[in-house]
């Protein structure tokens, strides 16, 4: 029964060496040093900032892209036991002692590490020799904006990572194609290329394009799978479903999960709440939540309402009036009604309060039972200090003279009657019979008389002058203008008015309301409004110091200085390695060249490689050249303001080609052995070159050791490099 252990058991296993070395060397080259300098490092200001919010549960919209690579930064944070206590204000700001440092780089810098072994496996699954493999993973390795980009609290080395990830996955995907379909590594590893395609998107919108390249790679190889005649209508359905559900459904889920951690772990108000909608505000723990808990649900007759716009942008608003009447003429000589003026006005304030009067009764009070307000009910709006009507008529408004100047009636016994009636319509309903409800209704009020729509104009021009203590204006905006958000409002504070007396119900105006129903948003809703407002919130694009075009990265006519000792000459600085980018746009050129050629050249039936060798260098090209090209060209069509390490994923995928042109040079052009000899020579002398230059430039990779103003004036080797020489 125990025979078994009469012989020893034994595990065999392949190690490649190489790809151990080179996994250990990209470890050493990212990881030394990880904690110098013990600063705030360029945009650590930024990412920092998000850090310290997720370990204090506080919430925030970042608009430039979604939460997954922020969440890896504070997952650093929260393993080195960083309490968020830290006062992100400028570049170059000592990190006190309750920063964890070497946690917080690291994960970005174990991406950055990985990325060396990531590059020699995709070449050895596009079936390029292992010495072209070594190759693009030493380039990798000495790659000096890489090596700065990945040893900081940054993620593009994360989202080069993932890139790199789902192009090998796919490529090993492939590979099993044709001998292992539908076996557990060849699902392994389908399913591996969509959850890092979906990574790569959640830690950048860049991610993107390398998703889509892979998704036309993936449908080209498909499209071919057709025309197979082995394969039965029946199996080409299954890899028609399985490459849909793993490239595109569970992707899909995945990121939706980001944002599921995300809002879970972002539970309480910040400074940040105050652009998204009321309820999206009152679902979060403090701030606007403890105004509106226990808030009634559905607006009745009689109820006390405060209207905040729904735009929110570029400032919050609500719907304002007070004692002050319009000028009877303004600057430009245009009469008014000199009614009482009705604003919106960015501020809580008690002249925010309205109530909801039912036309055919006098009563401003709630009735037991309450009478809700339902879509297409005609009401009127009674300003709650003043007592006015919210009223419109065919008078110019004040800086809109082409919309219906809005305001509270006064009675000045002229032929001027009140048209203070106003038709409730629930934007956002699911029936015509819906209920106005608190915070969830999103409603437009239509003018009986003159179909005019309340609208916030002011938030999308001027304010109003000191007349109009510069506060926004509200007009009344025809319907045939189209629709728009500044004409949609929404009621964020609400209670049941009890008192009918005018000095009781300025003192109940003041009072917050103790009722107990729940507005909790689903997690659908405040995914889709936050994922509507990354996508949409544009910060004002600012020229910075060191932004640059598209067009400066390829010649690398641009640099960033990261930070500056503040005593010494140490500085970091995001410069590529000038031997790699030139040897790239090289390689890219000639491979286009080449191509052209080919192409041509086969046009005419003439095959100068054989077949396999051709579809070899095709597919080379469109995962490299292609790559290069979908994570650069698209940002020519940005309107933003561009900086170098933009550029580094498009970088990445050229210098993979580096190694295929040098591989197809001289498999295919050089052919005489004397040849070949002289460029494996040549080849020898160029990589001297990149690891010189490696060498040259890596005091300002590394911010160590402190050069002198003559050694850093040296190494200003373009006139446009901004190299921080101290006088």
């Amino acid at each position: 029964m125990l025979g078994f252990l009469k012989e020893p058991v034994v595990v065999t296993a392949k190690i490649n060496v190489n790809l151990v070395a080179l996994t250990v060397l990209g470890l050493i080259s990212r990881l030394w040093g990880l904690c110098y300098p013990r600063a705030v490092v360029f945009d650590e200001v930024y990412y920092g900032q998000f850090v310290s919010l997720y370990m204090k549960r506080i919430f925030f919209v970042d608009d430039s892209g979604p939460p997954f690579g922020h969440m890896l930064l504070a997952l650093g944070g929260y393993l080195g036991g960083f309490d968020g206590n830290f006062l992100w204000n400028r570049i170059g700001a000592e990190y006190s002692m309750n920063v964890p440092v070497w946690s917080l780089r690291l994960l970005p810098a174990l991406a950055g590490a990985l990325c060396v072994p990531l590059a020699y496996q995709i070449l050895v699954e596009l079936h390029f020799s292992h010495c072209a493999a070594l190759g693009a993973a030493l380039l990798i390795l000495l790659e000096n904006s890489l090596i700065t980009q990945s040893r900081f609290m940054l993620l593009e080395s994360i989202l080069i990572f993932f890139i790199l990830l789902a192009v090998l996955s796919y490529l090993k995907f492939y590979n099993l194609q044709k001998h292992s379909a539908f076996s557990g590594s060849w699902w392994f590893w389908l399913l591996l290329t969509g959850v890092a395609c979906s990574c790569a998107v959640g830690v950048k919108y860049m991610g993107l394009f390398t998703y889509m390249l892979l998704l036309a790679i993936a449908g080209l190889h498909f499209w071919h799978m057709i025309g197979d005649q082995n394969l039965s209508n029946v199996s080409l359905l299954c890899h028609f479903l399985a490459r849909g559900l793993a490239l595109i459904i569970i992707p899909m889920g995945l990121y939706l999960s980001f944002f599921y951690v995300h809002l879970a772990l972002l539970y309480r108000s910040g400074p940040h709440d105050q652009i998204m909608t009321s309820a999206f505000q009152a679902s979060l723990e403090g701030g606007l939540a403890r105004i509106t808990q226990g808030q009634p649900l559905e607006v009745a007759y009689g109820s006390q309402i405060t209207l905040r716009n729904v735009l929110g942008k570029p400032m919050q608003c609500w719907l304002h009036s007070h004692t002050n009447t319009y000028p009877i003429r303004y600057e430009n000589g245009r009469g008014s009604s000199h009614q009482q003026q009705v604003t919106c006005y960015p501020f809580k304030d008690v002249n925010n309060w309205w109530i909801v009067k039912d036309p055919g009764m006098q009563q401003l009070v709630v009735s037991n039972p309450p009478r809700p307000v339902r879509h297409g009910h005609i009401v009127q709006l009674v300003h709650g200090i003043t007592t006015r009507y919210l009223n419109t008529h065919d008078v110019a408004a004040p800086l809109s003279p082409h919309s219906q100047e809005v305001s509270c009636y006064i009675d000045y016994n002229i032929s001027m009657p009140a048209q203070n009636l106003w038709r409730v319509e629930i934007v956002n309903r699911e029936s015509d019979t819906d209920v106005w409800k608190t915070i969830l209704s999103e409603v437009r009020f239509v003018h009986v008389n003159t179909s005019a729509v309340l609208k916030a104009s002011g938030l999308s021009g001027a304010s109003l002058p000191e007349w109009g203590y510069r506060q926004l204006e509200v007009v009344g905006e025809k319907l045939s203008k189209g629709y728009h958000q500044s004409m949609v409002w929404n009621v964020e504070e609400h209670r049941y008015g009890k008192s009918q007396e005018q000095k009781e119900r300025e003192v109940e105006l003041h009072s917050p309301t103790q009722m107990d129903i729940s507005k909790n948003l689903s997690f659908m809703a405040k995914f889709t409004e936050l994922q509507w407002k990354i996508l949409t919130l544009k910060n004002e694009d600012t020229e910075h110091k060191y932004s640059s075009s598209a067009l400066d990265w390829i010649t690398m006519d641009t640099n960033i200085a990261y930070w500056l000792h503040p005593t010494s000459g140490a500085q970091i600085h995001l410069l590529g390695n000038v031997a790699t980018w030139a040897s790239a746009n090289a390689a890219a050129l000639v491979y286009l060249c080449l191509s052209l050629w080919y192409l041509l050249r086969r046009r005419r039936k003439i095959y100068d490689i054989p077949e396999d060798a051709w579809q070899l260098w095709m597919s080379a090209g469109s995962v490299c050249g292609g790559g290069w090209a979908v994570n650069y060209l698209p940002f020519f069509l940005m309107e933003k303001t561009l900086f170098l390490y933009h550029y580094l994923p498009a970088v990445t995928f050229q210098i993979l080609l580096i190694p295929v042109v040098l591989q197809h040079l001289g498999d295919h052009l050089c052919r005489s052995v004397l040849l070949k000899s002289m460029f494996s020579a040549l080849i020898v002398a160029w990589f001297s070159w990149v690891y010189f230059v490696y060498c040259t430039f890596s005091p300002l990779s590394y911010g160590q050791p402190a050069l002198s103003p003559a050694e850093l004036k040296a190494l200003r080797w373009r006139d446009t490099w901004n190299i921080l020489i101290r006088k």
